[in-house]
């Protein structure tokens, strides 16, 4: 066993997750004490508490960290994953060049629209093509945004727009075409119902929205773009988190 391996306290995931948590652990305990994360004070070494006083609030800190990383750790994990596919989704935007991946988007959500053409009402082709447009920019936008760089930004503005350039396409498609109806559309109902229920239910949202709106044709297309501006900061916010634990190389 390396000493790299024995520091991290084993190898593999466990030793990773173990190193990870000292260390955001010993970053907590730095916000309040000195000398706390070791590595960085090796010649004057981790300071302890001599007086109960000190006893008392060094403890009561450790343990306010321990339950906060028992919430915050997951996170971090999920961050850590979204961190390797969007890289890998970056990666695509990188080959091919902002340009490309707009006129792929294009391509895409024309050639539904023309289907919706040929096959729905002139005033649900409406809908669907105001659809494919939103979808389209999206893409352009998150994918301009992503090479602007910058913590920020990604967070604000590219995990969003790219949340919605990946939600709109199975929910554009499911209205066009009656056999993806049941696996996108159905749990789609479900879904508003339940948030409706148990999230918009404060001030009577959910009665404003249920009076004034029905959820139908290109209103599910609607309701994911709304979903997908507060689910692309969440990811994009994990992501932010995981780069401060572990730094992507």
């Amino acid at each position: 066993m390396s000493t790299r391996t024995q520091r991290g306290g084993g190898g593999g995931i466990v030793g990773a997750i173990r190193a990870d948590l000292t260390q955001l652990h010993g970053a907590w305990m730095e916000l309040v004490f000195p000398r706390q994360r070791g590595r960085g004070h090796s010649v004057m070494g981790k300071w302890q508490p001599e007086t109960l006083p000190q006893k008392s609030a060094y403890y009561t800190w450790s343990v306010l960290g321990t339950i906060g990383l028992l919430v915050m750790y997951p996170l971090t994990v999920l961050g850590f994953a979204t961190r390797y596919y969007a890289a890998k989704l970056d990666s695509t935007r990188t080959r091919l060049g902002i340009v490309g991946v707009t006129g792929i988007a294009l391509l895409v959500w024309g050639t539904l629209t023309v289907v919706a053409h040929l096959q729905l009402p002139m005033d649900e082709t409406v809908a669907i093509a105001a659809a494919s447009a939103v979808a389209t920019v999206s893409t352009a936008l998150a994918a301009g945004f992503s090479k602007a760089g910058g913590r920020f930004v990604s967070v604000l503005l590219a995990y969003p727009f790219a949340m919605t350039a990946l939600f709109l396409p199975p929910v554009v498609a499911a209205l066009v075409t009656p056999s993806l109806e049941g696996v996108i559309l159905e749990p789609s109902y479900e879904f508003a119902a339940w948030a409706l229920d148990n999230v918009l239910h404060v001030g009577g949202l959910n009665e404003f929205l249920r009076s004034n709106y029905e959820l139908e044709g290109a209103a599910y297309a609607a309701m994911w773009v709304g979903i997908s501006f507060p689910l692309g900061w969440f990811f994009g916010s994990v992501v932010a988190l995981a780069n401060l634990v572990r730094p992507s190389e």
